[in-house]
């Protein structure tokens, strides 16, 4: 499904990407990053999660409040 969010996001001219840090795992951090930035968002967003899903049920609910209206 986060490909499939990541596409979706770049048809609206939204640059995304998703990220895992293996140092902040090791040290117990949310490793999963999440950013987003241009198309229709006023101002670059970011979401941290322990893993991928929680990861992208923060970012959703950000796009979400920022008006995007992601249909996954």
């Amino acid at each position: 499904m986060t490909l499939l969010i990541l596409a979706w996001l770049g048809e609206q001219g939204v640059n995304a990407m998703i990220r895992m840090d293996a140092e902040r795992l090791a040290d117990n951090a949310p490793a999963w990053t999440f950013a987003a930035s241009g198309g229709p968002l006023t101002h670059g967003m970011r979401a941290d999660g322990r893993t991928v899903q929680q990861c992208m049920s923060v970012a959703l609910a950000r796009l979400r409040g920022s008006g995007l209206s992601v249909p996954f």
